[in-house]
């Protein structure tokens, strides 16, 4: 019979090796147990040999103890420091070789074992230590390793699983049946899934459940990507909550519930499912984002003001339009571009801007923006309407800048942000447009990204000077000398005089700011005074410099000032 995806059948994890099936391997042929049966369930993690009466440190649970009985030999008292230890590091059993210190066991020794459930198992004879280490280690490891192969094959299935009509649907099933557990998924948007079913009234107990567990974890930007599951226990079992995301949001919610301790396995397995689906997710909005992004072509006319009609702008938008044109909102233009090693194409550059427009949409949202989105070459433009307008608008913003940069962590891509002033209405949108498109273009001069078209100050005025010739002889006429000066002489009053100036005449702060001794700006305040005449900190020809020094910067955007 040929196997199928879906017939994929990973390791049992419940086949762990317990302290019972230890005693029934060859190397224990001849022990017996001799206290604790009660214990015989404890799985075997290591072995470990202890020779000493005190090694509180060296022991992390689950080891098997074996020892010659060389710590304590017939000395009760460090018996049961010994046994102690033992179990307060949840040790799975003691077995002891009789012969080279000890020839009985006193019975209230066996009693204290017996009265902890650890079992004390007994070899009559002397036996080799390595060959039950090697036998036990050799067995954990083979497990291991055949639990790894299984859990790679299942992650591959579940791979492919998600690139069919009912992937989602698939990988539950096959993590139910590798786990053996209830699965249970909850989309954000959609309907929840159980398996295998439950009845209405358990699906309600469960919902009711969930969202009480859910309503104590506190929301971390970007927790579903990569954030890491949470327990609970309901009914004896052990419930993980798993969230699946991506983009800064959790889009869904992956539930097992166990009758048994949660296993290393169950984890990679859940994590392995839920990397499954939140691609699967993340490709299904990508889809959308890219439905989206056709839809807004028409934005590009609106913002171009090549569309005036507003009835046809009402007619695109449907019922929402009233809402939003009541609402203010602010035009937000990206830039990205990628490294050259990036290589970027046409092709790629479409699907860097959808993938970012993705990651644009998640965080404005969150931030209480309702953003439309129109790609063009590698800008994104977006309204961004606010849902919140009674809350500050630009400290939201700059959240969602950030969360957006955060996102782009790691991505060889870099982002340029200009933003217009608030506006109100549609057919005003290509006034916040043409604001946005400015501050774009001054951020590489101002060193700002994001910039505000309310922080671009003088350069606002200067940015509409159609004829340079006027900027350049103003830019003479007041910084003509200290700008053949730097030229001649390779130094940089410009700069200097530039900071002082910003620092409102402070010595200190502007000697600070340029990283020099205050000695050295003396000397360097002394020439400018010399080159531009004493009277430079009056009122009016103070501004005049200020201004011709933005005039030279945007005159010369790759001048570093």
């Amino acid at each position: 019979m040929k196997r199928t995806e879906s017939s994929v059948t990973p390791l049992n994890r419940d086949d762990q090796l317990t302290v019972q099936e230890v005693l029934e391997r060859p190397v224990f042929r001849g022990a017996y147990l001799a206290a604790g049966k009660a214990g015989l369930h404890r799985l075997v993690r290591w072995v470990h040999i202890i020779e000493v009466i005190h090694f509180d440190q060296l022991l992390q649970g689950g080891e098997m103890i074996l020892t010659t009985g060389a710590a304590f030999k017939n000395d009760t008292a460090a018996f049961m420091t010994y046994l102690n230890q033992l179990v307060h590091n949840q040790v799975a059993c003691l077995c002891i070789e009789m012969g080279h210190h000890l020839n009985t066991i006193p019975p209230e020794w066996l009693n204290a074992a017996e009265a902890v459930d650890l079992p004390v198992i007994v070899f009559p004879h002397s036996v080799r230590f390595i060959d039950i280490t090697q036998d036990i280690h050799a067995y954990r490891i083979n497990q291991h390793h055949l639990a790894l192969k299984e859990l790679e094959k299942t992650s591959r299935a579940f791979h492919r699983m998600t690139l069919t009509a009912q992937g989602v649907h698939q990988v539950l099933n096959l993590l139910h049946s590798s786990t053996q557990a209830a699965v249970i998924y909850m989309p954000q948007d959609g309907q929840i899934k159980f398996v295998p079913s439950v009845s209405e009234q358990d699906a309600g107990s469960w919902l009711a459940f969930l969202a009480e567990q859910l309503s104590l974890q506190p929301g971390q930007p970007g927790e579903g990507d990569g954030a890491a599951p949470f327990i609970a226990a309901r009914n004896g079992n052990t419930v993980i909550i798993q969230p699946i995301g991506a983009m800064g949001k959790t889009w869904a919610h992956l539930v097992l519930s166990l009758s048994r301790k949660p296993q290393e396995y169950e984890y990679l397995l859940m994590d392995s499912a839920s990397l499954s689906i939140a691609q699967d997710l993340l490709r299904k909005r990508y889809v959308e984002e890219r439905k989206l992004y056709s839809q807004t072509l028409w934005m590009d006319e609106l913002l171009h003001m090549r569309m005036r009609d507003e009835e046809q702008v009402k007619l695109l938008i449907g019922h929402a339009y009233k809402q939003l044109n009541e609402l203010p909102y602010h035009v937000v233009v990206i830039a990205f571009e990628q490294s050259e090693s990036a290589g970027m194409s046409d092709d790629g550059a479409e699907s860097a801007g959808i993938h970012l427009s993705l990651a644009v949409r998640t965080v404005f949202e969150q931030s209480t923006f309702h953003p439309l989105i129109t790609l063009k070459n590698n800008r994104l433009v977006i309204v961004a309407f606010d849902k919140a307008p009674k809350r500050p608008v630009k400290e939201r913003l700059q959240q969602a800048f950030q969360a957006l940069q955060l996102l782009k962590t790691g991505e060889d891509i870099k982002l340029t942000i200009g933003i217009g002033q608030a506006g109100r209405g549609f057919m005003q949108a290509h006034v916040g447009y043409q604001e946005a498109l400015q501050a774009l273009s001054l951020s590489p001069i101002l060193r700002t990204s994001p910039l505000f078209f309310d922080d671009i100050g003088v350069f606002n005025l200067l940015f509409h000077i159609a004829d340079k010739q006027i900027l350049t002889t103003f830019v003479r006429t007041y910084l003509g000398p200290i700008l053949d000066h730097d030229q001649a002489k390779g130094s940089d009053l410009v700069h200097t005089l530039k900071v002082y100036l910003d620092n409102d005449g402070s010595k200190r702060a502007a000697a600070e700011q340029l990283f020099i001794v205050r000695q050295s700006l003396y000397y360097r305040l002394d020439k400018i005074e010399e080159l531009v005449g004493a009277d430079y900190m009056l009122p009016e020809k103070r501004l005049a410099l200020q201004v011709a020094i933005r005039a030279y910067q945007l005159l010369h955007p790759d001048t570093d000032m």
